[in-house]
């Protein structure tokens, strides 16, 4: 059983106050007790004079005062070093950071305040923006807003970056000018016009290609020319037994222009379709009657010859390309102007096919391939076909395609919904990793953002946007871009000097 102890300890007495700290301490508490019902009572409403108390300044304006002020250089804080890309991440509310300074100079990025370039085989060959898959691009606009004189911008200072430029469709004219000052070639096609192109003239064999598979090739793209040109002027496919009569009469032909050391002519081959005895002998016990098969489409083939276009490519060939040229220009500015576009576009496909074996030489260069005033050639589905063909190998071509048109929905008037025209067409764009959007109308910016998948912020941008300046859409990124040009550009730019007093 445990013992109780007891325990002791000295007693702790505090010591005495005088009567100097006990007033103080009295008055301290009055002090506290006097803060302590002002922070009870209920706030008086004050009238606001003057400056709102949430508008006024902080801090003087000759600075915060007191030591922590940083006046006098008294601040001293460690320095921080980050890359641009962690730097995007810390601040994301930044205007984007451009596409670099390598390209051809387009003007002033307005949300970054900096220069903005673009060059699309560069873009594509650095690979540093995701989604960038094709060289190929889009301009559109409404008419007086500036999309012409940036393209011929691109294309002039193009030149400057060691590229050249084909125009194959110039309905109005205005590249011949450019053209000329750039020490370039322009051809201009018409009636009781000295030029004539012959689109069945045999392009120079590439470096590397054996003799017989480039005979191969020049047959194809002879057999292809032949149809679209028929298919066009009948406005529908060619029959099958139409397609075997095209073969037959171009064999035909070609056998006949060696043997006497000529070039075939279209109006050669015009000829032989019109006398169904010569393609039944050619077949022989196989011919089936084809040659009274290919009535319409030896009548379809003689407007190239005693029709509207009769002279211009029915005879050899009296201008040459020039492969060294920095631009070349089909002026069509004769065809076109009585509302039917059929001689424009079979022009344009003549002139398209000749200027092809160019495109297709690996050691042409780098080229533009600008197609201006597109809306006119959206409804005819041949050419549709022959311009899908350089979108889809615009890599392999290296080329880079510019289709120019007034408004989106242009690409509409290609055919009905579900249509071989309007897929067509929606596949160009589809195939453009670039698209640049001058102002819309704004009954029109409803179609932009479905068929461009524009935000809300960048559809009422392109409802206001003044001259000179559009919205660029490269691959993921957008931009705000004024185009800005040198005094000596101007006037070889100028589209509306006929408005002019």
């Amino acid at each position: 059983m445990p013992r109780n102890r007891a325990t002791a300890s000295p007693l702790f007495v505090p010591q005495k106050t005088t009567r100097t700290q006990q007033r103080a301490a009295r008055a301290e508490f009055a002090k506290a007790r006097s803060k302590a019902r002002r922070a009870q009572a209920p706030a008086k409403r004050r009238v606001i004079e003057g400056v709102d108390p949430e508008l006024q300044a902080t801090y003087p304006a000759s600075g915060r005062p007191g030591r922590a002020s940083a006046r006098g250089g008294r601040l001293r804080l460690p320095k921080h070093r980050m890359t641009t890309a962690v730097a995007g991440g810390a601040y994301p509310f930044l205007a984007e950071a451009g596409l670099g300074a390598e390209g051809i100079f387009i003007g002033r990025d307005l949300h970054a305040e900096g220069s903005f370039c673009y060059d699309p085989f560069t873009l594509y060959n650095s690979g540093r923006i995701e989604g960038f898959t094709n060289p190929n691009a889009v301009l559109c606009g409404v008419i007086g807003m500036g999309k012409s004189a940036l393209a011929k911008s691109i294309a002039t200072r193009a030149v400057a970056h060691g590229y050249k430029i084909y125009i194959p469709s110039d309905p109005k004219g205005e590249w011949s000018g450019l053209a000329e000052a750039l020490g370039g070639q322009t051809i201009a096609l018409g009636p009781g016009l000295p030029g004539k192109l012959n689109p069945l003239d045999a392009p120079a064999r590439p470096d590397g290609v054996a003799e017989d598979d480039w005979t191969g090739e020049v047959r194809k793209r002879r057999l292809l020319l032949l149809a679209s040109l028929a298919a066009t002027v009948l406005k529908r496919d060619l029959l099958p037994m139409e397609h075997t009569g095209l073969d037959v009469a171009l064999d035909l032909v070609v056998a006949e222009a060696e043997a006497s050391r000529t070039v075939p002519l279209l109006s050669d081959v015009a000829q032989v379709l019109g006398h169904p005895e010569r393609l039944d002998t050619a077949l022989g016990t196989d011919a089936g009657g084809l040659g009274r098969a290919v009535d319409d489409l030896a009548h379809a083939l003689r407007r190239l010859v005693h029709g509207d276009l009769s002279g211009m490519f029915d005879a050899p060939s009296t201008v040459m390309f020039d492969p060294n040229a920095p631009m070349l220009s089909i002026d069509l500015s004769r065809l076109g102007s009585s509302g039917d576009d059929t001689a424009l576009v079979l022009a344009m496909t003549c002139a398209s096919a000749w200027m092809e074996s160019a495109l297709a030489d690996p050691g042409g260069g780098r080229r533009w391939v600008i197609y201006d005033e597109a809306w006119r050639i959206m409804r005819h589905v041949g050419l549709l076909e022959r311009m899908q063909q350089q979108w889809k190998l615009s890599r392999g071509l290296g080329i880079a395609n510019l289709l120019i048109l007034h408004r989106l929905s242009d690409l509409l008037s290609a055919g009905d919904a579900g249509s071989r025209g309007r897929v067509l067409a929606e596949g160009l764009l589809a195939d453009c990793s670039t698209r640049i959007i001058y102002r819309q109308e704004p009954d029109q910016v409803s179609a932009s953002m479905v068929l461009l998948g524009l935000t809300g912020v960048e559809a009422q941008a392109i409802a206001a946007l003044p001259r000179g300046r559009g919205l660029w859409k490269v691959a993921g990124l957008s931009f705000i871009v004024q185009h800005l040009l040198h005094p000596a550009e101007r006037p070889l730019y100028d589209t509306d000097f006929r408005m002019a007093a």
